[in-house]
């Protein structure tokens, strides 16, 4: 963990994907389901590509996404690859697949116990988001679960400034993997974490953090340092 002193926030925000969920348990299988599909209905004729390439992209809106995925594809596919993932994500939440990083859980009660309000700002899907908050059983720890897809915002730090107002949050953590999530923080005025646990970016991408975690349980001890 690299050392920076923090100020004691009122709120922690969180991403999702590569912060709270280890995605690629969920997604892995998922995503070849979705080209099966795309080819079974003519929409694509290609080999699927690499799953690699996808989970690079995680924290991206799901548009910019899909053009870095399948650049060769029709608008009609990327339209009708974002009904298949979201479709085939939710039946795989519901069969149990996908896990939370460890300790995400047992942290996560421990800071709401200590009175720090939870949220999550992800680029994802609001169905989606919801969904793996509710059927990894924490999604009732959480003040709010903002998603790109429920308030089309263009940006991260746009999601986070309109969470930040619906609150009246003044101090904040914001914890994330991805180049966005140390945007959408220092944007915001906030300090920022990264999750140098997480596999699916580039360690650059957390240029600027103001402190680094390779564990989830460092969050409670940030806290205790302050």
């Amino acid at each position: 963990m690299s050392e920076h002193k923090l100020q004691v926030p009122e709120a922690v925000i969180f991403d999702m994907d590569g912060t709270l969920f280890e995605t690629d348990t969920l997604l892995v299988p998922v995503h070849h389901r979705v080209f099966e599909t795309l080819r079974e209905e003519g929409l694509y004729e290609h080999e699927t590509p690499p799953v690699e390439r996808l989970l690079s992209c995680l924290g991206m809106l799901l548009e910019d996404i899909w053009r870095q995925v399948m650049p060769d594809s029709s608008e009609a596919a990327r339209q009708r690859a974002d009904v298949l993932l979201l479709q085939y994500e939710m039946e795989g939440l519901i069969r149990g697949e996908g896990r939370l990083y460890p300790y995400v859980e047992e942290t996560l009660r421990e800071l709401k116990d200590r009175g720090v309000k939870l949220f999550v700002a992800s680029n994802g899907l609001e169905d989606y988001v919801k969904g793996v908050a509710r059927h990894r059983g924490i999604a009732e720890l959480f003040d709010g679960l903002y998603s790109a897809g429920e308030y089309a915002t263009a940006s991260k730090v746009d999601l986070v400034a309109r969470l930040l107002k619906d609150h009246g949050v003044k101090s904040a953590w914001m914890v994330g993997d991805r180049s966005s999530d140390v945007e959408a923080g220092k944007g915001n005025g906030l300090q920022t974490i990264g999750c140098a646990y997480a596999t699916y970016g580039r360690a650059a991408e957390l240029d600027g953090a103001d402190v680094l975690i390779a564990d989830f349980r460092e969050l409670a001890r940030l806290l205790d340092q302050q």
